[in-house]
């Protein structure tokens, strides 16, 4: 039995609030459970130096965790005086999965930052970060198009190509099991992460053996409710932004 009291294959209550941010071109509160993620998306006339002249915009993320978002004051990484590996590790990974699924080129010579601000932290938050920034980005791209910014050769429906979110999953007291809270994701014996596309393509896969190597047919257990839960998810960014 699951501490939460789930189905092995079952999510956690999962909500995206859009528009939440005035000032933002998109924004989106993600919750999966008592992991609570506020996404902001910000059009920016800029470009990192190594891409000006190359006609196509970039995306690009930055995550944190706010202090009280753990069970315990998190120091602010700001006062350390720079990020840690996590933190980088994390906003690298939302950052590739967001680019791969929209062209570039259509931005013109702009880049969308997206914000992932943890404010509540149970297990998942770079999950739910991408899967929130996703609908985030989406709104930002809808923003441009109703004010014509988006290059005229790309106008159609395109410049997303896909639906992107991601899900956790591992292998808890024997059992592989969907979208762990902390309580599974500290005694879980793997544990994985996958990002996936609406149509079910893989964009990254991190998966772990914390206490005992995994097989080749747990890891496809795993990929199976990754995928069950991630058309899901994708289901729930459609009803959102319908």
């Amino acid at each position: 039995m699951r501490p939460s009291r789930r189905a092995p294959d079952e999510l956690r209550a999962v909500s995206l609030e859009r528009g939440v941010v005035k000032y933002a071109e998109g924004s989106c509160m993600v919750k999966f459970g008592d992991t609570h993620v506020l996404v902001t998306a910000t059009l920016e006339e800029r470009l990192p130096p190594w891409l000006k002249g190359q006609g196509r915009g970039w995306v690009t993320a930055e995550y944190g965790m706010l202090p009280r978002a753990t069970l315990e004051r998190t120091r602010r990484e700001a006062s350390a005086g720079k990020q840690g590996g996590r933190t980088v590790e994390i906003q690298r990974l939302i950052g590739r999965s967001l680019r791969a699924a929209i062209d570039l080129e259509a931005l013109g010579e702009r880049q969308i930052t997206v914000d992932c601000d943890v404010i509540q932290a149970d297990g998942g938050t770079r999950t739910a970060s991408i899967t929130g920034a996703w609908v985030a980005l989406a709104d930002c791209v809808n923003w441009m198009k109703a004010r014509n910014m988006l290059k005229a050769s790309v106008l159609r429906d395109s410049v997303l190509r896909d639906n992107v979110a991601a899900i956790s999953c591992g292998i808890y007291n024997g059992t592989p099991v969907l979208d762990l809270d902390y309580a599974e994701d500290s005694e879980a014996d793997t544990d994985a992460n996958f990002v996936m596309t609406g149509e079910g393509r893989i964009i990254e896969v991190q998966g772990t053996a914390e206490k005992t190597p995994f097989s080749d047919d747990e890891f496809f257990a795993l990929m199976a409710l990754a995928k069950k839960g991630v058309a899901r998810l994708v289901d729930l960014q459609k009803m959102a932004l319908a």
